[in-house]
């Protein structure tokens, strides 16, 4: 309980069994996880804990689907749980919460406070006091009950000040005479601590001041004997000098308690810094900045992460050595051998060993037990203004009986690992290592093998960085064998590595062979891990969501995500702020090697599943862009690769415009895996979305796919709809006389049975002979389309070949024509809800309008277009009819609105790459500039 001279209404506990209570009364604060989200917010009480920080205390590296709506859950029953603590509140504020209490009324808190009096008290009786008092707010084990990564983190740290709290408070009862009270709990702390010196001399000092000398002698012969055996050292300089006083007689009454002291060892242990170190001023900057934090007086932790190979220990090494003079107490530096093909990782206990023998700890006086080690290592640097360097960590359980108890000392951790319980536990600032680019890849490589010859091949130099992409392993690689071989030229280097790709990158020397480094973290990987990690790297595109990662494993979304998020962690992957993740190529290349280690029904399947994932979704997302356009039935899709549900129009366009290059490589992977009905149901998917977009060059790669997988297949209305698909992409990209040869082919096969499909094409061929020049030819092609669909029934294609008849009248001059039939195929997109039909029909009418004078009806026509157009995502005919809402401004006089038009015209004309069009309208805008003709 604590006492203090303040009311205490209600107090929190995490020094026992997470709870709180209210008086004499204990409110229920939840089930484990619950208490496990307060015993993380009273941690770090009046503090900002983030949603993630919470979610990795609360579940580690296993959050569930549901982990963060659970958690507002739980925040949501704890608030209501506290309101009768008064004054007490969980408060939501920068992405996270805060638990806003007097710390007084936290028992970690209060502890904490009471021994930092202890310290500074003047008189040994005010010290015992504070320190009695606190040791007194623990009720057993720290968290009981709560086993969860961090919490186990965070009760070592806990204890381990718990431990110097109780020898600190022996002390204090020693100068203050009570040795007689502390003889039962001494005998037994020296059984369970054996070989701890300062609980010996304790003991020792007990045992003498209540005059029992022959005992004390006998018990400093015991542990000089276990000393010896267990350790082969001796006793340290104090125990034995209390020793010789013993032996001597001396009065005892006036000898202090043994506190260990060291020698003032400054340690210097920085390996030699990397000669060829290159750029990183960005994270050097970072690293600075965190270092100038400690001068401000917090304690901050940067894990510099990254893959194998990537530079970590480098940049830690770089920056510790231009940082060395900060550090007047030293260095410490230990590769912990999280990754290594030779052992494995280093045990905590034998770091920290390390250490205390660096900072000249006698042998003799390093107590046995693990805890009690680490609590003398951190008690010796705790005022000390050291520099940690923690390398290779496997983990943040080897790291964290490493980190410092007090405010001066900065640690450096690098990792393949992310070590996020580091940053929620202990708030260490992560500092993730990307690759080098382009001008410090060239860079390194001149440092290596000097200007004149990277300037001399440049060439060859551009295409090694292309192919190295950045990773400094690799670059390193290379250049060392140049180096080796001056004569030879880089182009050499740049052929093998083109035509072996990994494999040339193997050497005899692990530490410089890139597919031995990427084994070690391969090695460190679950089972499961290691099977995503084969697969993704013979996912089609160049990255993956999760959606399509659960289809390519065949895992459960939560399952694929525990397994992205293990590969994320060993640095293996990246995600971008989309959450989509990927690999360097050189790591995708190795994961592809792993994949062959997989049966090849089990690659197969895989590559089954995520492409009839790709490829229903994007028949969904097809349907909700167009609903009237004619359907195409994919084949059920193979159990676990069944689509991602797409809620509307907007939401479909944005799947499209994230999975495009996916799309595009899953239609590559299909054609390999002979999925031929796939291949050209993914081009038909696509079209909407190209032809919206104005992605004509894609369109046409596609479709020639689609041409081949047709080929392959006995099924007529296939082969027509893609020569139908291919002219149309063709006559986009005004290759006309492609374009009539396939459609024809398509009308051959269509004319004998399926009048769906003359219809359709000769609708495209009025919009070939249109785009070709030839206005009367697709006026007469329209119209044979409108009349074969209006045999058919279906009004929504009606309308559209009404609205084709009535443009390319416009065209010929027939403007009553032309806007009867427009007019028509107006109301015929109304009634049916066909609201890129009405856009293209608003789109003609306004044409007409310009066209015979109504300028006025005509800006409202095209402006009633272009909302429909922007709704609908239709940015290549946004495009168009910005230019054609200029002319009927410019003819009213409207010249600024007409500028405005043309120029958001000319934007986006030259976002799509259509430099014709930009040619023109700019034309147009230099007409307005000068005064000249700006209508059409």
């Amino acid at each position: 309980m604590i006492t203090d001279e303040r009311s205490v209404v209600g107090e929190l506990r995490v020094l026992g069994p997470v709870e709180a209570r209210a008086g004499d009364r204990r409110l229920d604060v939840g089930h484990a996880r619950q208490q496990c989200v307060l015993a993380a917010l009273l941690v770090d009480a009046n503090r900002v804990v983030t949603a993630d920080q919470l979610l990795d205390r609360v579940w580690g590296a296993r959050v569930p689907l549901r982990g963060k709506s659970n958690l507002h859950s739980y925040v949501s029953r704890l608030r209501a749980a506290l309101a009768d603590l008064g004054d007490v509140a969980i408060v939501h504020r920068s992405g996270g919460w805060v638990l806003e209490v007097d710390p007084a009324r936290v028992d970690l808190h209060r502890f904490r406070d009471l021994l930092a009096r202890a310290r500074s008290a003047p008189e040994p009786a005010a010290g015992f006091g504070a320190i009695d008092e606190a040791l007194g707010l623990w009720r057993g084990e720290a968290f009981s009950g709560l086993d969860t990564p961090w919490v186990v983190a965070a009760r070592d740290m806990v204890d381990g000040e718990r431990w110097i709290a109780e020898l600190e408070r022996t002390d204090l009862a020693l100068r203050l005479g009570r040795h007689t009270d502390l003889l039962p709990e001494l005998a037994a702390r020296t059984a369970e601590h054996p070989l701890d010196e300062r609980v010996a001399a304790q003991y020792l000092l007990a045992l003498a001041r209540g005059g029992r000398h022959a005992e004390a002698l006998a018990h400093y012969e015991r542990v000089r004997s276990r000393l010896a055996e267990e350790l082969g050292t001796d006793p340290g300089a104090a125990l034995r000098d209390l020793h010789r006083r013993l032996l001597d007689a001396e009065p005892v009454g006036t000898v202090e308690p043994v506190t260990p002291q060291p020698a003032a060892v400054v340690p210097r242990q920085l390996p030699a810094p990397p000669r060829s170190f290159i750029g990183r001023a960005g994270e050097l900057a970072a690293l600075t900045a965190a270092l100038d934090d400690v001068d401000a007086g917090t304690v901050v932790i940067s894990a510099i992460g990254g893959t194998g190979g990537i530079g970590k220990t480098w940049l830690a090494l770089h920056w510790a050595h231009q940082h060395a003079h900060r550090f007047p107490d030293g260095q410490l530096f230990v590769d912990l051998r999280g990754f290594s093909p030779e052992s494995e990782p280093m045990p905590p206990a034998v770091a920290v060993r390390g250490f205390l023998d660096a900072l000249g700890v006698e042998p003799g006086r390093i107590p046995s037990g693990p805890d009690a080690q680490t609590a003398l290592l951190r008690g010796m640097v705790a005022d000390r203004r050291m520099l940690i360097v923690l390398d290779n960590a496997a983990g943040a359980a080897q790291v964290v009986p490493l980190l410092p108890g007090g405010r001066s000392c900065t640690v450096l951790v690098t990792s393949r690992s992310r070590l996020l319980s580091l940053t929620t536990a202990h708030g260490a600032g992560h500092l993730d290592l990307d690759v080098l680019s382009h001008d410090e890849s060239r860079d390194l490589l001149a440092r290596r093998l000097g200007a004149d010859r990277v300037v001399a091949e440049a060439h060859a130099v551009d295409e090694l960085i292309a192919l190295c992409n950045g990773f400094p392993l690799a670059l390193g690689v290379i250049a060392a064998r140049a180096y080796a071989h001056p004569r030879l030229p880089l182009a050499t280097f740049a052929a093998e590595l083109r035509d072996l790709g990994l494999d040339a990158l193997a050497d005899s020397d692990p530490a410089a062979s890139l597919p031995t480094v990427l084994s070690w973290s391969h090695q460190a990987l679950t089972a499961e891990e290691r099977e995503v990690f084969g697969l993704l790297g013979i996912a089609p595109g160049p990255d993956i969501a999760l959606p399509a990662a659960a289809a390519l494993t065949g895992l459960s979304p939560a399952r694929a995500g525990t397994a992205l998020r293990g590969l994320e962690q060993a640095s293996l992957l990246t995600r971008d702020d989309r959450g989509r993740y990927a690999m360097h190529d050189l790591i995708r290349a190795y994961a592809a090697g792993t994949a062959r280690d997989l049966p090849d029904s089990a690659r197969r399947r895989a590559l089954r599943r995520v492409v009839d994932f790709y490829l229903h979704t994007t028949h969904a997302a097809d349907r909700l862009l167009d609903p009237h356009r004619e359907l195409v039935e994919p084949d059920p899709a193979e159990p676990g690769g069944e689509p991602q549900p797409l809620a509307d129009t907007a939401e479909a366009l944005a799947w499209l415009d994230t999975e495009h290059r996916c799309l595009l490589a899953a239609q590559q992977s299909a054609a390999a895996g002979g999925q031929h009905r796939a291949v050209w149901q993914l081009a038909w998917n696509l079209t909407t979305f190209h032809n919206r977009r104005g992605h004509l060059e894609e369109q046409l790669a596609v479709w020639r796919s689609g041409l081949v997988a047709a080929g392959q297949s006995d099924d007529p209305a296939a082969r027509i709809r893609v020569h139908r698909n291919l002219g149309r992409s063709h006559a986009a990209l005004r290759q006309h006389d492609e374009a009539v040869r396939h459609l024809h082919q398509a009308l051959a096969l269509a004319e004998e049975h399926d009048p769906t499909n003359q219809a359709h094409i000769h609708q495209v061929l009025a919009w070939t002979w249109s785009r070709g020049g030839d206005d009367g030819k697709a006026l007469d092609h329209a119209t044979r389309a409108l009349d074969l669909y209006r045999t058919l029934g279906n009004p929504a294609w009606e309308a559209n070949a009404l609205n084709m008849v009535g443009w390319y009248a416009a065209q010929l001059g027939r403007h009553d024509r032309a806007r009867e039939h427009c007019r028509a195929a107006l109301d015929l997109h109304r009634r049916h809800d066909n609201p890129e039909g009405e856009a293209d029909t608003l789109d003609s009418l306004g044409y007409i309008d310009h066209h015979t004078g109504e300028h006025a009806p005509a800006v409202e026509h095209y402006r009633r277009a272009l909302v429909l157009f922007r709704e609908i995502g239709n940015t290549y005919q946004v495009a168009d009819t910005l230019e054609h809402l200029g002319h009927p401004h410019a003819a009213l006089g409207q010249v600024d609105d007409a500028r405005a038009a043309w120029r958001e015209a000319l934007e986006c004309y030259e976002a799509q790459d259509r430099p014709d069009d930009t040619a023109r309208v700019q034309a147009l805008l230099d007409g307005l500039a000068t005064g000249g003709p700006a209508t059409g």
